[in-house]
């Protein structure tokens, strides 16, 4: 079947100056193209993908995004209830562990939900069955831990030794599985489908046989299948052979991917000055607004900017709170950085509102989206209500 996906604004159509800065800015067009291709991958391979809200919860969104998807991916409560409120599809449940307080209305709110190790399940399958004999459907699974990964970055590795998420071969208890449906993995990090197709010879390997028991596996996330160059193909045919040789349902649940390339964080220059380096400091906080930046870390790109020394005037930029290390790195730019200067970070959208703080008071950005027709509205200003209500 011949994928044609919808045209998206070029950037340099963009007029950055005429949106209030700082902002996050999704562009409605850009989230519309991923989520065609999102659909067709669920088409061709039979695979239910829904959206996990540890990567995307724009909700301001959802009106557009449950076009294409069926449900949400919660790892909280308060994850929970926003899939039910505002996605108004399936909701799934997974946290790493259960406490009583919340259990039981997760419970109540969950499609499915698995649990972390069979020490969980035992404790709240008392619950389950009960739920379950008073009219509740829902799916209940475990996590498996395959002990097999293809992840760089240690902090986003499931399957690093001593991994604290999945229940290992070693540990798995069989005999514990009367009222499981499934089986959940998540070992995946922003990888192709290749390393999917890796991962699954080595789970089929160790849980194979208790696979023909099964109803459902979820596959998790990092199945980045949005970006540019990853191989759709084998995608769609490893999910669908994996589905026909188990007779199993699939899910696959990514954040990054529906966000991914689909909009910008925009700053301005609040001052220049000089250090033995040029250094301009934006009104956003890296360690505030973009984490990843320092978690990872990660280099983030900067429309129109370069390397250090390619082009003819290069900075240092850093942000407004008062952690030393709260600094992007060093960009080179076509022209001298004046005060008012729009700087747009690209690709700002998944795994950044999500993971935003207060730190400092800070002025924490818009919320905007810029429609298909090119109209810009704010969805979301943050002021001091919003810091206070943080504190106590």
């Amino acid at each position: 079947m011949t994928l044609t996906l919808s045209p998206v604004r070029p950037v340099q159509d963009i007029s950055w100056d005429q949106i209030p800065s700082p902002a996050f800015v999704l562009d409605e067009g850009r989230l519309k193209r991923n989520l065609e291709l999102i659909q067709h991958v669920a088409d061709q391979s039979g695979a239910e993908i829904i959206v996990a809200f540890k990567g995307f919860a724009m909700w301001s969104s959802f009106d557009l995004v449950r076009q294409y998807v069926s449900g949400a991916t919660a790892s909280s409560l308060n994850e929970a209830l926003l899939a039910k409120e505002e996605m108004r599809g399936e909701v799934h449940v997974y946290a790493p562990a259960y406490s009583d307080e919340d259990f039981g209305p997760m419970l109540q709110l969950a499609d499915h939900l698995t649990f972390n190790s069979f020490s969980q399940w035992e404790r709240f399958r008392p619950q389950v069955q009960a739920a379950r004999a008073a009219g509740k459907k829902v799916g209940i699974g475990i996590r498996i831990n395959p002990e097999y990964s293809e992840v760089g970055t240690a902090l986003y590795n499931p399957s690093m030794p001593f991994s604290r998420l999945g229940v290992t071969r070693a540990r798995f208890h069989p005999d514990l599985l009367d009222g499981v449906d499934g089986l959940h993995f998540h070992t995946l990090c922003e990888n192709d489908s290749d390393t999917l197709e890796r991962v699954l010879e080595v789970i089929e390997q160790n849980f194979g046989e208790f696979l023909p028991q099964m109803q459902w596996v979820n596959f998790g996330g990092g199945h980045l299948m949005t970006r540019e160059g990853y191989d759709l193909e084998r995608l769609i045919r490893v999910v669908r052979n994996f589905r026909e040789k188990w007779g199993v349902k699939v899910i696959l649940e990514p954040g990054s991917a529906f966000g991914w390339q689909t909009g910008w964080l925009v700053s301005s220059v609040l001052d220049v000055l000089h250090n033995e380096k040029e250094i301009a400091i934006l009104d956003i906080s890296v360690s505030a607004h973009m984490p990843d930046v320092l978690e990872m870390p990660y280099r983030p790109g900067i429309l129109g900017a370069a390397l250090p020394g390619e082009k003819a005037h290069t900075y240092l930029l850093g942000g407004t709170t008062c952690l030393s290390g709260d600094v992007v790195g060093e960009y080179s730019f076509d022209a001298p950085l004046q005060l008012g200067d729009r700087v747009v970070f690209d690709d700002m959208i998944h795994y950044t509102m999500v993971k935003t703080t207060f730190f400092n008071g800070v002025k924490h950005p818009d919320i905007g989206i810029l429609s298909v027709d090119g109209q810009y509205r704010v969805v979301k200003q943050f002021g001091y209500e919003e810091f206070k209500a943080k504190l106590s």
